[in-house]
């Protein structure tokens, strides 16, 4: 049985901020005892308290040049809406920069590095409470083809993100060509269900999956990071429009 919740007692986070301490301290509060943190739990930490403990708030006065600033490729656009590629290698819309419950005139980046954050979260946890424990960051992305939002994982530590089960075989004995589970991503969208986005409640405990949990050598989020020469979408309209014009004239 999994089971997911949210830890309570979460302060709004400032630049400098230990979030492992802030984090520990809420945890070592709940009550009862056995909602706390056990051997093999994962935590799920949205970026937004990530980036704002690291100091990736930044002046801006206007978002759009913030945006700018972090997009390596521009995917699509539509009116205002620019879908682009991050430092990070994530296409999303914005670059993942955010503007809400951030102070006027300022916005949040994403955190520089998501997977070195999420190892040095584990490794304090883990020295705080001698147990083993994974960690994903998350933030949240829109789906081509699909309407709305979900989480996904930008960061992990400690915990296998991709579970590939190409070789094996399903119930009826068939082979599996192709079939590789983005773990990480499902765990990162059931701990949404219970955060929320404006209930204060950043955090939340995944119990059950202690099978993932491994050491901080594990592939982090960035793995789920689709290599540019396997991914059959890779490029923009603009850019299809102009490469297949570029190849067809001959040029």
């Amino acid at each position: 049985m999994m089971q997911v919740w949210a830890v309570e007692g979460i302060p709004e986070i400032v630049a400098g901020d230990d979030l492992a301490a802030v984090i520990g301290d809420a945890l070592a509060r709940v009550e009862p005892v056995e909602s706390g943190l056990r051997d093999g739990d994962i935590l799920v930490v949205t970026s937004k308290i990530v980036s704002k403990a690291e100091g990736r708030q930044v002046a801006a006065d206007d978002r759009e040049d913030a945006i700018t600033s972090q997009t390596v490729r521009l995917v699509a656009q539509r009116g205002a809406t620019r879908i682009v590629e991050n430092p990070l290698g994530l296409v999303l819309a914005a670059a993942g920069v955010d503007g809400s419950n951030t102070p006027d005139g300022t916005v949040l980046l994403l955190p520089e590095d998501p997977d070195r954050s999420a190892r040095e979260l584990k490794a304090a946890v883990e020295a705080r409470f001698g147990i083993r424990v994974g960690v994903v960051i998350t933030d949240t992305l829109g789906r081509p083809w699909r309407q709305g939002q979900t989480d996904a994982a930008i960061g992990a530590a400690g915990l296998v993100v991709l579970d590939d089960l190409r070789g094996s075989t399903d119930a009826s004995g068939r082979r599996l060509e192709a079939t590789m589970t983005a773990v990480g991503d499902e765990i990162a969208a059931a701990a949404d269900l219970v955060k929320g986005k404006a209930a204060g409640t950043p955090v939340a405990v995944v119990r059950g999956l202690g099978h993932l949990i491994g050491d901080a050598s594990l592939p982090g989020a960035s793995s789920l990071v689709r290599p540019p020469e396997e991914d059959m979408f890779r490029l923009g309209s603009a850019e299809a429009y102009a490469e297949g014009f570029e190849a067809g004239s001959g040029r």
